[in-house]
């Protein structure tokens, strides 16, 4: 992949990057909730990868369980260490889905999805449960921000 900066016009993809942003503090809040505390909430950091972001091992269940934002094949994948692995396709959907998902996802692999249900820093937040407005999903947009974070990554 080349180091140019990939073209992602904001307006067109404003709404995907919004629902991103909640998906991901999702899963964040849950790495948040079971890793120990790192000064600046380092160990709530996502990290790049050959296909997304990952939370890297996350302290739970039966031992450690890290949790995959596919951004090529656009789906959300966990696996714990004992090797079961479990997904559910990133597309359109609500935030509220969203959430009901990675909770099942987390289940099902053995591990305890307890964990602050509200966003942060957005306006007006809304608990994620309750947030049933449709949300759209832009593939390619996705898969161009992606190549952005590899890009400021390698920096």
């Amino acid at each position: 992949m080349s180091l140019a900066w990939p073209d992602i016009p904001y307006p067109p993809w404003r709404d995907t990057c919004s629902a991103l942003h909640l998906y991901l503090q999702i899963v964040g809040k849950y790495r948040l909730a079971r890793t120990p505390w790192v000064n600046h909430s380092w160990h709530a950091t996502f990290y790049v990868n050959a296909r997304g972001l990952t939370t890297s091992l996350v302290p739970d269940g039966p031992g450690e369980i890290e949790i995959v934002f596919d951004l090529l094949d656009h789906v959300v994948a966990g696996a714990p260490t004992d090797g079961r692995r479990a997904d559910f396709p990133l597309g359109p959907t609500s935030v509220a889905e969203f959430h009901g998902r990675f909770l099942d996802l987390v289940r099902s692999i053995g591990g305890t999805p307890e964990f602050d249900g509200r966003p942060n820093e957005v306006p007006e937040p809304i608990p994620f449960a309750d947030d049933r407005a449709e949300r759209p999903y832009a593939h390619e947009a996705v898969t161009r921000f992606f190549h952005a974070t590899v890009v400021v990554d390698r920096c």
